[in-house]
């Protein structure tokens, strides 16, 4: 990735940070545009059971609890736009008034604001689907073909989709030509003049046994062994997004009766690999959660363990490839790059420890230019 490093010889800075809990995708971009935890803006997950029993995606603007940063300073005059590669946060991301297409759906969604029609017909070739490789590629050429329509804009977010990383690990062939592309486009905003922070919503883990077979908890059958009755599982990667991650990931919550939570929780905890099962009031704490949209239980395995419902409602058929995934603390870290210097405060500040969301303010406040 010759760009990028020579954007690190020059003086950016590169540190290791941290995505929210869950590591998850809704999560971790709303934090990343606000600047803020879930319990803030409100989104602890991609799906949650809502009041009424019924499981809900958590995609509708109507969930959220905090503006974006984007908002805020398209309302003070700024020229702002988001682009996502899936189609599933488009919404969210366009909150508040802001300039918003989708990879996904690109021959669907025009940017009027800025006079664009047929967003298709300005990248100069046909969107690809949610499950090519270069999907994140196009995200980030929209944001590169609007720059150049119509100038450099004030402040863009280009969100990519990790199905590479869900297929293939570091090293693979496809991970390479991954990344070969992001580098090449990353050069093209450098030279387009723009001031680039990097960083992810989650990191990503094999979660399967050495034959390729996935490497699961399935929490409704374990405590239905463990003589526990009356819970319900939710699995907040849940999406529209199967063949990535066969809706399982390293984070989950149970809802119970009051008085089975505790024999509930000790069985949850006595399982291997499962690291940490915390009541609603604990999680809501340490996870920084909203208490009214997780579970009575929150529970988080370790970097090799998967957490599911039921063997019988996971279709495993569809999965890419051996199971990769995310969710847990150990995909927290991720990395933290401004193309810039920071300022010797900001630079302490991240010796100290950063978050993902702090990306914004890095670059909008941190660096020595």
């Amino acid at each position: 990735m010759p760009r990028l490093q020579e954007m690190l010889d020059q003086g950016g800075s590169l540190h290791l940070g941290r995505s929210q809990m869950p590591s998850f995708t809704n999560t971790n971009n709303l934090s990343i545009v606000t600047g803020a935890p879930p319990v803030v803006h409100g989104l602890p997950g991609n799906h949650y059971l809502a009041a009424n029993g019924e499981e809900v995606q958590l995609t509708s603007p109507e969930f959220l609890r905090a503006p974006s940063i984007h908002a805020e300073l398209g309302k003070a005059g700024a020229r702002v736009l988001c682009v996502t590669a899936k189609d599933k946060l488009r919404r969210l991301l366009a909150h508040g008034g802001v300039p918003t297409t989708s990879a996904e759906k690109a021959h669907e969604c025009p940017i009027p604001e800025f006079g664009i029609d047929d967003v298709v017909e300005l990248v100069g070739r046909k969107n690809p689907g949610p499950y090519e490789w270069d999907m994140s590629h196009y995200a980030i050429e929209i944001g590169i073909a609007v720059s150049r329509k119509i100038g450099p804009l004030d402040l863009m977010y280009l969100s990519t989709t990790d199905f590479v990383q869900h297929a293939e690990g570091p090293g693979g062939k496809m991970a390479d030509r991954f990344f070969r592309r992001f580098d090449e486009l990353l050069g093209e905003l450098l030279d387009l003049g723009y001031l680039v922070g990097i960083t992810a919503d989650h990191g990503m883990n094999a979660k399967h046994h050495p034959d390729g077979s996935p490497r699961v908890h399935y929490l409704e059958d374990a405590l239905h062994t463990a003589g526990v009755r009356g819970c319900r599982v939710i699995l907040p990667i849940t999406d529209p997004y199967v063949v990535h991650h066969g809706a399982l990931g390293s984070f989950a919550w149970v809802h119970c009766p009051e008085e089975h939570r505790q024999r509930a929780r000790e069985a949850l905890a006595a399982l291997p690999g499962v690291e940490e099962v915390f009541d609603r009031e604990e999680a809501a704490v340490i996870y920084q959660h909203p208490a009214d949209r997780i579970g009575d239980l929150s529970v988080a395995a370790d970097a090799g363990t998967a957490l599911g419902t039921s063997a019988a409602k996971h279709d495993l058929s569809v999965l890419a490839g051996p199971l990769r995934s995310h969710g847990g603390r150990h995909e927290q870290p991720v990395p933290v790059i401004v193309s810039k210097p920071l300022s010797p405060r900001y630079a302490e500040l991240h010796r100290i420890g950063v978050f993902n969301s702090d990306l914004h303010d890095l670059l909008l406040n941190g660096t020595t230019v």
